[in-house]
């Protein structure tokens, strides 16, 4: 078992981390503007990927409702046991805002595509993509929904999330998988050059987003939340495959984005609505650094 850990961690974890890692050294000595280049990645790399890996799959439209279901429930469920525990521990409406959003919007995009592509191959990137897709919805909807009722906001940021431009392409890209259609050759390729460039730089711009965020010292709830996300969160998701019937590299792919820390896009929220946002950038530091462990161990494992 050490051996299979450590060949896990230098072959699938620590290429990953080296790209976050390089973003972060050379972001501030390129002087690079980490909003520019995620918003680059949002709308262009991130959509193009999504269209090209769901339109070009084999993935069942049975199975794809399958992994959607599924990807809602257990997102629903972290961020249920989120705000439990944060009642238990009596904290304010803010931070059991915070522990939500933290325990329900994991970084399935840097992280988990990366992660699962090295680990499980290209096969299993399919229906890897689907739950980056509903994740990030469930996410989205959950994250500003949470944070509008804190701040006693309404419901209109929400409807913003189906504009999502990773959303927005899921739809075609489903029809023209599942009518067979083929796309110009032109088109084909565009897409495919385009989307091959969305892993490293999400990666990339991680490292230069993290080098901008000054240091924090993480507290006990930062050590909570993480608990949550990275343990608590792929132990759920380990239970509730079976009920779904999800299994094989779906199962796998769906336990790995659930073990993933916390997404950057957290703090963003937390920041446009004032919900705590040192303890929220605090808490990201902390479960990304956490994650190198506990994420070696959970791919030795599916």
């Amino acid at each position: 078992m050490p051996a299979q850990l450590l060949s896990v961690f230098f072959d699938v974890v620590a290429p990953v981390f080296a790209i976050v890692a390089l973003g972060w050294a050379l972001g501030p000595r390129l002087g690079l503007d980490a909003k520019t280049l995620s918003r680059s990645a949002y709308y262009v790399f991130v959509p193009a990927f999504t269209f090209d890996v769901i339109s070009s799959s084999q993935v069942p439209l049975a199975s794809t409702g399958r992994i959607a279901a599924y990807a809602v429930v257990t997102h629903v469920a972290f961020a249920g046991i989120a705000f439990l525990v944060a009642r238990l521990l009596r904290r304010s409406r803010e931070v059991t805002a915070a522990y939500v959003m933290l325990s329900v919007f994991g970084n399935v995009g840097n992280f988990g595509l990366a992660l699962i592509t090295f680990r499980l191959g290209d096969a299993a990137l399919a229906p890897a993509t689907i739950y980056f897709v509903v994740i990030l919805l469930t996410s989205f909807v959950v994250c500003v929904g949470v944070a509008a009722w804190t701040r006693g906001g309404g419901l209109s940021a929400i409807v913003s999330v189906f504009r999502t431009p990773a959303l927005v392409v899921a739809v075609p890209a489903l029809l023209v998988s599942a009518g067979g259609v083929e796309m110009p050759l032109f088109v084909s390729r565009t897409v495919h050059l385009l989307g091959g460039a969305m892993i490293p730089s999400m990666l990339f711009v991680l490292g230069v987003q993290l080098s901008e965020a000054k240091v924090l010292r993480p507290g006990w709830d930062s050590v909570f939340v993480s608990a949550i996300r990275l343990a608590a969160a792929p132990a759920v998701a380990w239970l509730l495959a079976a009920p779904f019937g999800v299994s094989g590299l779906e199962r796998a792919a769906g336990i790995l984005q659930a073990g993933m820390p916390p997404a950057i896009l957290v703090a963003i929220i937390a920041t446009e609505y004032d919900i705590e946002p040192r303890f929220v950038t605090a808490a990201v530091l902390f479960s990304t650094v956490l994650s190198l462990p506990t994420l070696t161990v959970l791919l030795a494992l599916v």
